[in-house]
């Protein structure tokens, strides 16, 4: 990981850019790829499967055998602490219900609005280099408090055909009951246009591969929903002389082993803390399963030392960094600085892997900045929320003469007849 001192301000834009992206060569190869989808239904993911990801299927859906072995290949433990981690969720998120309320704007106006689920969402779950089941969670325990009446799960499937036992347990759990064996792009492709086999949805959510993420980039700009752009994956670790530097490098490296794209950085006001944490990341990489991952994406990173913390929250809200931990004094109000972050951990204690599993909040957030202007997803997500209004004679007689000067002044003579045909009705009856 680099280290910079004292960088000036107008060197920020530059310290803190994300890895290259190489989507622009491979938007080509995906878009030849969602037509041939488009177009050829369930041959075209049958053939890309077999060429991608090497693996020849009899069939898209897992079946409901599939689905009662992998019950009986997750331990009990693990079961428990699914169910433990649904209940975590369900709790934030069915907190986040909007009560609908009717506001009287003028006597005998009355406006309100009423959420509606969407009705058929797709969720993408990663399983390849790690079976994501905790997206499953993630996605489908929003979907389901919303009340989206049809929601699928695409999920790439092993070398011999099956899906990640620990995938088909927790969806079966949560209530989802229809699942593909269909990876990558090709997943997306399936999900956007519908084939014969996989139904065509009205949004489409869930993280991914850089091939993934291109591929619903472009059917994005087709006017077909998505949850929020995405990228790699990334934290940002604001910290003091207080914060730990063996928690700072245990964090850095949970995100770096997410794949060679991802990217670390730390801010911090102690100079020590740099070379503490180098030394720590080094020591500590040493011991990782997925160390040459973690390895390739430390090349990303970055160890910042800022002279003061009003430097280092300015830095952050430049960064809007997907995760931020603040390892700081008084961390609380220290966030209440922040404007520009995914989802961020208060405190030593608070890591941003229990965001990532189990803490009831959501781990699908955004990326590559765009958390500047992007919420994580909740249960508004899944759902869209219809405006009413309804006017009582008195408040027709209230608002009326107000619509017909304006609707005047604008020249749109049709929009106040629209007022005034119903206002002589009202004076002669």
């Amino acid at each position: 990981m680099r280290i910079y001192k004292n960088s000036p301000a107008s060197d920020w834009p530059q310290l803190i850019t994300r890895p290259a992206s190489n989507s622009g060569g491979m938007e080509d190869r995906i878009q030849a790829l969602l037509h041939a989808v488009k177009n050829q239904g369930d041959q075209a993911v049958y053939d890309l499967t077999r060429q991608l990801d090497g693996v020849s299927l009899s069939s898209l859906e897992v079946t409901h055998q599939e689905k009662a072995v992998a019950a009986g290949l997750v331990d009990d433990q693990l079961k428990a602490d699914i169910r433990q981690v649904q209940a975590n969720i369900t709790t934030f998120h069915q907190a986040q219900r909007e009560v609908p309320r009717i506001i009287e704007t003028m006597p005998g106006v009355q406006c309100w609005r009423r959420s509606v689920p969407i009705q058929r969402v797709g969720l993408y779950v990663p399983g390849g280099t790690a079976p994501l089941f905790s997206t499953v969670l993630m996605l489908g325990v929003p979907a389901i408090l919303a009340g989206c009446p049809e929601i699928i799960i695409c999920t790439p499937p092993a070398k011999d055909g099956t899906v990640h036992p620990a995938i088909l347990y927790t969806a079966e759990l949560i209530g989802i009951h229809h699942i593909y064996k269909i990876g990558g792009a090709q997943a997306i492709a399936a999900m956007a246009y519908g084939t014969e086999t996989i139904p065509r949805v009205a949004k489409l959510f869930g993280p991914g591969n850089q091939y993934v993420t291109v591929a619903k980039q472009l059917i994005s700009r087709e006017g077909i929903a998505i949850d929020m752009p995405a990228g790699p994956s990334e934290v940002l670790i604001l910290a003091d002389a207080t914060a730990n530097p063996a928690f700072i490098a245990a964090d850095l490296l949970a995100q770096a082993e997410h794949g060679p794209d991802s990217q670390c950085l730390l801010v911090t006001t102690s100079e020590p803390m740099l070379h503490e944490v180098a030394n720590e990341v080094a020591r500590q990489l040493e011991g990782l399963s997925r160390q040459a991952i973690a390895r390739e994406s430390l090349k990303n990173g970055r160890l910042v030392f800022v002279p003061d913390l009003a430097a280092g929250i300015a830095l952050t809200n430049l960064y809007a960094p997907e995760h931020l931990i603040i390892a700081t004094e008084e961390a609380e109000t220290v966030a209440m600085r922040v404007y520009n972050a995914g989802s961020v951990f208060l405190g030593n204690l608070t890591p941003v892997t229990v965001g990532d599993y189990a803490s009831g909040t959501n781990h699908t957030l955004p990326t590559n900045g765009f958390a500047a202007t992007f919420s994580g997803v909740s249960l508004d997500s899944f759902i869209k929320k219809i405006t009413y209004q309804q006017l009582s004679p008195e408040g027709l007689r209230l608002i009326g003469p107000l619509v017909e000067r304006m609707a005047l002044a604008e020249e749109l003579m049709g929009h106040g007849a629209a007022i005034s045909l119903r206002l002589q009705t009202l004076i002669r009856s």
